[in-house]
């Protein structure tokens, strides 16, 4: 099971409680880049520039490609590149939040979110969603986290995935 979706959307706070629920093994994209290159995503940006944080990025998709009972979160960005999110495999899982919550969700971690640096965070938040927004359709299913709990959002993520399997042991009948 792969997460997408924006900064503040909840990909890994969801995700570390769904692998729990889940009995699956939890990777965070991101995390995975920070232990290899010893740094914080913000340092690699700062010191590398973004396009050699998404070469790490495809990296570690290689290392994680195909493998199977994990639920993987990744960065925010990786949306972008469709065929490294197919490259991970499994279900694609995009969560989602209104722009006003994501901005709240992310003040808090300001310094650790390079793309957010600078004066107008809010119309920032409102360009990357629409630029990405087609890519984040392109997942199986989606679920807006405005307005839900951790639990109720990873219920919900486990509800549609079982309707979502069910679906397709129907077709293959």
């Amino acid at each position: 099971m792969v997460l997408i979706g924006f900064m503040g959307t909840g990909k890994s706070v969801v995700g570390r409680r769904l692998a729990a629920v889940t009995g699956r093994r939890f990777v965070d994209t991101d995390r995975q880049i920070e232990q290899r290159a010893g740094k914080s995503v913000a340092a690699i940006f700062r010191d590398e520039g973004e396009a050699r944080f998404r070469e790490r990025e495809s990296e570690v998709v290689a290392s994680l490609a195909g493998q199977e009972g994990c639920v993987i979160a990744t960065g925010g960005g990786m949306a972008l590149r469709p065929d490294q999110i197919k490259e991970l495999g499994g279900i694609r899982v995009a969560l989602t939040a209104s722009p006003e919550v994501i901005l709240e969700r992310t003040k808090r971690r300001r310094q650790t979110r390079p793309l957010l640096s600078g004066e107008d965070r809010a119309a920032k938040i409102r360009r990357l969603l629409a630029e990405r927004a087609p890519y984040y359709r392109l997942a199986d299913l989606a679920v807006d986290t405005s307005q839900m709990s951790v639990d109720e959002t990873v219920r919900l993520i486990q509800m549609r995935i079982d309707a979502l399997e069910a679906g397709r042991s129907a077709d293959t009948r």
